[in-house]
Formats: C-alpha cells, structure tokens, sequence
C-alpha cells in the first residue's frame, strides 16, 4: 500500500496513509488525515441519504487535493468544518475512481472522522466527530500538519474571486462575501443574505411605465420580506445581495451555513429578478470559510470602514465621481446616507440625503399627476444598491420638486428626464421599455400615519428637492 505513518496503537492495522499514498489504495479501506481546503453544501442525494463532499490537502499531496464524498442518515451528521485548514482525521474510507477522478468514500456503517480546529495546538479535542475514540498518538499527525501549514499557504484560489461590484447577468463566478444572515422565507425553504461593502452595479429597467399599475416593480427580489429587527442588523453601506437555492431536485442544506462568517462561495449564478440582483446556489457549489484574520478579509474590511468613514461615501460606487446635476436639494452640504440607514433608523421620524434613481412611478402619466382639485400624489419607486423604497411626492413638496405647475408636455419631459426614457428630438417620447434612470440627489423624510402603528405605518417623503431640467 505504499509508504505510511503507523501508530503505536495497540491495534497493529490501523495506520494513516498519506494521501498520494492512498490514491494508489484503489478498492482498499485507508486511514486519512489531511486539511480541509473546500466544502460542498449538504444536500439531499437521490436516494434517502444525505451526502457532501470536501476537498482535503496534506505534504504530499498539497494541490489539487483529494475528495472525500460523505453519506449519512441526516444532514447535521455530516461534516460541518468551520474554517479552511481545519484538519480532519478519518477511519475506514474505500478509495474510489469516477473516470479520471480518485475520490475516497465514507460509509456510514463503518467510517468515522473528527475535525479538528487548525489553529489551536492547545487542545486536541475535536469539535465535531463520529465514533470517534481520542488516543494519544493522534496529536503527533495533527501536530506535523499544524507545523507544515505555518510554512504552507493554502491556495483556495482566492485570485478567482469576484466582488458584487463585478457580477455580470446569468454568469456563474466565485464570490468572497460575508454571510450577514439565513433565514427560512418558507417552511424548509431558506435564504442567505451575503454582503463584501461593494454595490452591485444598476441594471436596465426592462418595463413599460403603464406596468406600474397592474405589475409594480417589487421591492425586494424575492417574495419575503425581512423583520425589522433582522433589518437593523444588517450593514447600511453596500449591497445585502438574497441568494437561494436553484429550482431542482437537489435540496440543498443553506441552513447549516453560518452566519456572520466570511465564505467563498463557489460557482454560483448570478440572474436578474424585476431589475434585482439576486443569486443562485447551484447543486455543485463550493463553500470555503475563512478567517476574520485572512488577509483578503481584512483588505476587504479596511477597504469598507474607508469607503464608511468617507464624507461622500455612501453614495453609491457607480454615481461617482458625482450624481446628475437635474436635481437639487436645500441641502447640498449635509452627507448622504444610504436607504438602507434611513430604513434602519432607529426614529420613525427622520430626514436624510440620499443618491437614488427613480425607477417607477405611479400613476405614470403626466396628466394624472395632480387630483381633480389639483393637488399633487404621486409614488415614487426608488432604489440605491441597498434597497428599494416607495417614497411619495406630494402638495407642496411636489411643487417644489417640480417647480410649481407646468404643462403636462412639460411635466412629461420631468417624467421621462427623471426615469430614464429615452426621447426623439422633438421630445417626444421613443421608448420606455428600456430605462436607464439617473443617479439623482434628494432629501427624504419619514413619519408614521398611524399612531397605533408606527412602525408598519411608515412612509417616506421627497422634500426640499427641485427638478431642475
């Protein structure tokens, strides 16, 4: 079976193989011990166990590494490895072939395995394990693998890595992001909500104005909406990007995934929903976690409290270096804040300084802009690349933001300057099927309409903002 580690065990077959040892062990039951380097999400496999894979590395094998696929009755009897360079130990595996590919095989009969956390040599108690009985002698390969990762780097390709800044429509691509929260949005149906502090980039509005009646734009793009408690946890800088799982047969155990750890998430799609970036797990996606102490997290981490800390750096990364200048507001010199900080604020009542567009509004022709007593209510839908938001133009505020009372050909002009629709010469109006709204300035305030409902009553405003065009 080639060259190997034997144990002072009183059990004179048990043995660790080093893993380019192992993958010549074809059909044979091995002992490994290697580092975890890649985790696939647990999942449902097509007969009634669940199964997931992980990828581990050691000396004499330290790139690619070896696939270790794992069944059991239930998914919190897999391996849940909370780190990459973890290590993980494990008894009884048949090494295996899938065409090319050698990959060793846990059953649930006979294998066992214990992780142990990468970094503390103080302790050798693993966090979690299966069958496991502790011996002595096991802290010296736990040891040795300890002492080779100090002069090892993992290589979990953290060069093939995006931002949400940077993801493009239907591509698949690997994200470095934080897991900001998972929830249920139905009975085992689950969400994560993953951030990095950069904006995804604006899209295209791709409906008709007249839509907003029957079909308005959503607010989110997935039909659930976050309590307000789990919303003020949330970062207010960047974008809280919804992932869920791809509509397949697999089911796919999100739920196992932590919160509050930075991940790369490994081939996942990006789509497209009313306008909305969204993102999609697939059955083959990858997760590795990462230290808070990696140092592409807190290059990331340093970048964001740059951008927070900056006087305009709440507006949004793809306004810059300013907004359009069609608007104004009687208060240019105060700092913006993002919509997710006005929606997390912790007074019903606020005024804030927000760079947005205006992606819908209702009713969408000029003419029905003001009642028949001539008063102005009109809803606006406005998004940054926090949240999107209905907020009202009304009486005097509409007024100002439209200085006063022009024609309707003239408001159609405001109308199609401020949502993007593309114009002839003449001025009139060509298209508004493809939109492309400009980051504009405004001043937004809160207040309730309820007073036994504060809170669910809420509604936002546009004031002491002027339409200038």
């Amino acid at each position: 079976m080639g060259r190997s580690i034997s144990s002072s065990s009183s059990r004179d077959d048990y043995k660790f193989l080093k893993i380019v040892d192992a993958r010549a062990a074809l059909n044979q039951k091995v002992n490994l011990i290697g580092v975890v380097i890649e985790t696939g999400l647990p999942k449902q496999s097509k007969g009634t166990d669940c199964f997931c894979g992980i990828k581990i590395i050691d000396e004499s094998y330290p790139s690619p590494g070896i696939s270790v696929n794992f069944f059991a009755e239930t998914m919190d009897k897999l391996p849940q490895v909370l780190t990459v360079g973890d290590i993980i130990q494990l008894s009884q595996v048949v090494m295996k072939t899938h065409g090319p590919d050698i990959y060793a095989l846990f059953n649930k009969k006979y294998s066992s395995f214990a992780i142990f956390d990468g970094k503390n040599n103080s302790t050798f108690i693993p966090y979690q394990c299966s069958k496991y009985h502790a011996r002595e002698q096991d802290k010296k390969f736990i040891l040795d693998l300890m002492k080779w990762l100090v002069d090892h780097k993992i290589d979990t390709g953290l060069t093939d890595l995006h931002s949400l800044k940077e993801i493009r429509e239907g591509e698949r691509f690997n994200l470095l992001c934080k897991i900001v929260h998972v929830c249920e949005v139905e009975k085992d149906k689950w969400m994560l909500l993953v951030w990095d502090g950069t904006d995804t980039p604006p899209v295209t509005i791709n409906t008709k104005l007249e839509e907003e009646n029957e079909n308005p734009l959503p607010l989110q793009p997935v039909d659930f909406t976050l309590q307000r408690d789990i919303l003020c946890t949330l970062p207010p800088l960047g974008t809280v990007l919804r992932v869920t799982v791809d509509r397949c047969n697999e089911k796919l155990g999100i739920n196992f995934l932590k919160s509050n750890r930075w991940v790369k998430l490994i081939n996942i799609r990006c789509e497209l929903h009313t306008a909305l970036w969204h993102a999609v797990l697939m059955p083959f996606t990858r997760v590795c976690y990462l230290s808070d102490e990696d140092d592409i997290v807190l290059q990331r981490m340093r970048q964001y409290d740059e951008r927070r800390k900056s006087k305009w750096g709440w507006m949004p990364l793809s306004s810059f270096p300013w907004p359009s200048d069609i608007t104004e507001t009687d208060y240019a010199n105060i700092p913006f804040v993002s919509l997710m900080r006005a929606l997390a604020n912790p007074r019903v009542v606020g005024k804030f300084h927000c760079v947005v567009r205006v992606v819908a509004a209702f009713p969408w022709l000029a003419e029905d802009f003001r009642s028949p007593s001539g008063i102005y209510r009109i809803r606006l839908t406005l998004e940054d690349p926090t949240a999107r938001i209905h907020a009202y133009l009304y009486k005097e505020d509409a007024e100002q933001f439209f200085d006063g009372y022009p024609s309707v050909y003239a408001l159609t002009k405001k109308r199609n300057l401020l949502l993007g629709t593309s114009e002839d010469d003449d001025g009139s109006e060509v298209s508004d099927y493809f939109r492309n709204p400009p980051w504009i300035r405004c001043c937004l305030k809160s207040y309730p309409i309820d007073d036994s409902d504060v809170w669910g009553s809420r509604n936002f405003r546009v004031f002491a903002t002027t339409l200038k065009a």
